[in-house]
């Protein structure tokens, strides 16, 4: 007995001194204990993710990979794993488990070390959001007392979908979701419970257990978690021998993108980050839609990629990447009975050099390992021999330079000898294996909806791992004859008609400021004489643009093209604006273009549809301007919690967002937003009119306009285009349109002084189709022009946007009259022959003079071209 009473005084004492430390260690750290505030609404770091309009996911922005769920997305099992191995009295303590920490207290007497052990996980979540894994006491101590704080805030269960959402589990993966994609390329559903346990295993060390860097480790661990889950009689035994048995079968998962569009991420990206910061864009867990729908976007990816290959294999090939070894080897290799001789590497050697050969896009390397007469034998990447017939190596004559090439081969031995590293891509047309080599030349394509200027595709080059420029919506080029339709705008706006006739004839004009005369010439340089308007532009008459700036007046002109959105310090104060010698982007471009497909209403283009909270919440909708005046119509626009200072934020985003309207309420409907009409719609509706003349094939195969393809290969009336190329064919475009879908494409080089050259028939090509020689592709022949560098991106591109879509032609305005003209003076006439037609007029221009017979005998010894004329060219 006299001994027990000092033994509780000292007991007493320490427990007394015990609580008075916790107490003062708390009151120490109060001012640093979360609010409730703060843990009823964490923000988990969360990657921005980018989808397509129609969901397919093309990118994710952020270091931490965590896909946030819900506790009602989590399988029981996991849950179970996770309770059973972290802390199995999870629901019956308050956020401290006394027998864990005297295990640990135990432990720490023994051994004299601080080891594992006593946290719960209300204590491990604590100590992820507040604290570090620092082994100190006090750290410690504020941690029990920040878990107690926490469980008087939070549930159970907020506390554990908190957890299983936080928890860093190695590979940049944090959270349980994003560990099962990162691990086994699932979902948290889909995993086995073997899987299950792995995973569950991860959090006491993600980087010594994982199965990817660890797989020996990792199993051990996960037949503990196993046990505690067979202890806790979560799972049967059978249920145990069967996970402990199961193989490793984790690999590193990227994201799961759906569709690889880096320019048009690359854009909705720099805009996030405009709008809320580049920590805040890539942690804040945004889902971000874009306007464009995967197939629109994956058919411009297409379209460009394979046109910059159809240009750069029509201008030869430059030769294989190196040449491995020369034919004076002796090695023998058999595939299908057939002797390789010249062969000094062996599989091994050539593929290890493969795999250091980085490509871009559907290039792959390989080597070639026999050459045939009219076939290769290569050996790929992926360790298997292929044969490249003579389908796929006819195009290589040699380069020479971009205006000469070389003979057309006439044996496989021509192009390539053994030992030579190559590029090859599959055909689109049959996936069969062919020789080619990464274009030097690029370009751009972008799309969007005349109507309120969604954007439906963008596509800034070849391959943005190649290059990061995007050449749609960054490069500013001259324009050349894109400009004409805003020229002709404008001369209508001035009282010109369609069938108002123009000299086309030579000028020269005296520059006394250079000392020398300016001459304009028509490409190629022929010349119509007298000629109507719509005729003009379809035919793009060089002289007569610049008649007809003459005659509307430079400072006019000037001013009109800013109407169209064209920045005026781009546009030349000179007669030679009117040749396109202004530059703008092919996203200025194609919004200009916009506004002649729609009637005459400027449009603002915006790449975003909607972005939503990790949570699938709509935070915010885009309400662009539409092209309708009155716009009676109604639209959905759910936003939601827009903060003011956002407000101000996401109106000054560019690419359109600038003009959209916000608000900080929740509205379930709203008025569409009519939009600028800057040109009237008369006006409009002629410059479309002249415009789908330039894509038509009518009458005398002479004049044709200068897009004439887009006949042949789009047989549909409610197509309009213009092309363009510049002073020595540094610049190609083609921009063109429905009511409903407006495109416009850029071939060039990024060497702004290299010209695109021109190119000279191959035999070989001729050959094989001499009928639809010229026709699209790496066989067509000439100087390099909008009509072929460009062009076929385009076509390729609308032929998939507009397939299964019907006509859609906008009415003709009610102010417009038609009337029969005669074809060559533009005059009224009365017959009905092939010498007339009917021509559209605002009310008030129309002609009032009669064509004479004398006029007519002229036009009628000019013949025409009949329809099965061009069946037997094309």
């Amino acid at each position: 007995m006299k001994l027990l009473k000092p033994v509780l005084i000292v007991v007493s004492s320490l427990f007394l001194v015990g609580v008075a430390i916790v107490i003062g260690t708390y009151f120490y750290i109060k001012s640093d204990l979360p609010s409730v505030d703060v843990l009823k609404d964490v923000r988990l770091q969360t990657p921005m993710r980018i989808y397509t309009q129609d969901g397919k996911l093309i990118s994710q922005y952020g270091v931490k990979r965590r896909i946030p769920l819900s506790l009602e997305d989590i399988p029981e099992t996991l849950k179970q794993a996770v309770i059973a191995t972290e802390d199995s009295r999870f629901y019956d303590h308050p956020g401290i488990d006394p027998i864990g920490m005297m295990r640990a207290l135990v432990n720490l007497v023994i051994t004299g070390e601080k080891g594992q052990g006593g946290s719960t996980l209300t204590m491990q979540l604590a100590r992820d959001f507040f604290l570090t894994r620092e082994k100190r006491y006090i750290r410690k101590i504020r941690e029990i007392i920040l878990a107690w704080h926490m469980e008087q805030l939070l549930s159970k269960e907020e506390i554990l979908a908190l957890y299983l959402n936080k928890v860093e589990l190695g590979h940049r993966a944090f959270g349980f979701g994003a560990a099962a994609q990162v691990y086994y390329g699932k979902s948290l559903k889909e995993l086995t419970l073997a899987q299950v346990a792995t995973i569950a295993g991860l959090p006491q060390a993600p980087s010594v257990l994982n199965p990817i860097s660890r797989p020996e480790r990792s199993v051990v661990r996960r037949r503990i978690v196993l046990l505690r889950m067979l202890d806790e009689e979560y799972i049967t035994r059978a249920q145990f021998d069967e996970a402990v048995a199961a193989p490793v079968t984790a690999k590193k998962y990227g994201a799961e993108i759906d569709l690889d569009a880096p320019y048009l991420a690359d854009v909705i990206y720099s805009e996030m980050i405009n709008l809320y910061g580049k920590d805040e864009a890539e942690t804040g867990g945004y889902q971000i839609y874009a306007t464009a729908t995967s197939e629109l976007q994956a058919a411009a990816q297409q379209a460009v990629r394979r046109n910059l290959h159809d240009y750069d294999e029509r201008h030869g090939y430059h030769g294989p990447l190196q040449q491995l070894w020369d034919v004076a080897n002796e090695e023998i290799v058999t595939l299908d009975d057939q002797v390789l001789e010249n062969q000094p590497w062996s599989e091994e050697k050539m593929l290890a050099h493969l795999q250091q050969i980085r490509t871009f896009e559907s290039l792959e390397p390989a080597v070639v390992v026999k050459v045939n007469d009219k076939d290769i034998i290569i050996f790929n990447r992926a360790g298997k021999y292929n044969i490249i017939d003579w389908e796929g190596l006819d195009w290589a004559r040699p380069f020479i330079n971009d205006a000469k090439q070389g003979a057309a081969p006439e044996t496989a031995s021509d192009i390539l000898q053994e030992g030579a590293l190559i590029l090859i891509r599959r055909r689109q047309e049959d996936s069969h294996w062919q020789l080619t080599q990464f274009p030097q030349a690029t370009g751009a394509l972008v799309a969007l909806d005349p109507k309120n200027g969604a954007v439906q595709a963008v596509v800034g080059g070849y391959s943005f791992y190649q290059s990061q420029f995007n050449r749609a919506t960054q490069a500013k080029r001259q324009v050349g004859s894109n400009i004409k339709p805003f020229i002709y705008s404008a001369a209508l706006d001035s009282g010109n008609t369609l069938s108002s006739i123009i000299n086309d004839a030579p000028i020269t004009q005296w520059q006394a400021g250079s000392g020398n005369a300016w001459r304009p010439e028509n490409s190629p340089a022929e010349y119509d004489g007298p000629i109507r308007m719509r005729v003009a532009l379809s035919k793009s008459k060089n002289v007569v643009s610049v008649r007809l700036l003459r005659a509307v007046g430079l400072d006019k002109v000037t001013e009109y093209l800013s109407r169209f959105g064209f920045d005026k310090d781009d546009i030349p104060r000179d007669e030679t604006v009117s040749l396109g010698s202004g530059s703008h982007t092919p996203l200025e471009v194609v919004t200009a273009m916009a506004t002649i497909a729609n009637g005459g209403f400027l449009i603002q283009p915006h790449f975003i549809h909607r972005i939503e909270d990790e949570m699938g919440e709509v935070l915010w909708r885009a309400n662009p301007v539409f092209a309708c005046d009155p716009c009676d119509e109604i639209t959905e626009s759910n936003v939601t919690d827009v903060a003011e200072d956002d407000l101000e934020a996401l109106l000054a985003v560019e690419f359109g967002l600038e003009n959209q309207t916000v608000d900080a309420t929740t509205k379930p409907v709203s008025a569409k937003i009519s939009a600028p009409r800057v040109i009237s719609e008369e006006n409009a509706f002629l410059v479309a009119e002249m415009m789908r003349s330039a894509v038509q094939i009518n009458g005398a195969w002479a004049n044709r306009g200068t897009g004439w393809r887009t006949a042949l290969l789009l047989d549909r009336k409610d197509v309009a285009g213009k092309t363009g190329t510049t002073n020595d064919v540094r610049d190609t475009w083609f921009s063109g349109f429905t009511p409903d879908l407006v495109a416009t494409a850029w071939v060039g080089f990024d060497d702004n002084n290299r010209r695109l050259g021109r190119t000279s028939a191959n035999q070989n090509l001729v050959n094989k189709n001499p009928q639809k020689y010229n026709y699209i592709g790496n066989a067509m022949v000439g100087s390099e022009a909008g009509a072929l560098a460009a062009q076929p991106a385009w076509i390729r591109f609308m032929k998939v946007a507009l397939a299964g879509t019907p006509e859609h032609l906008l009415p003709m305005p009610t102010d417009l009259v038609t009337l029969r003209i005669d074809k060559n003076t533009g005059k009224l006439t009365n017959r009905t022959d092939k010498t007339s037609m009917f021509e559209y007029f605002i009310q008030g221009t129309e002609p009032d003079v009669f064509v004479s017979e004398s006029d007519i005998s002229v036009y009628e010894t000019d013949g025409e071209s009949s329809d099965s004329q061009l069946e037997d060219i094309f």
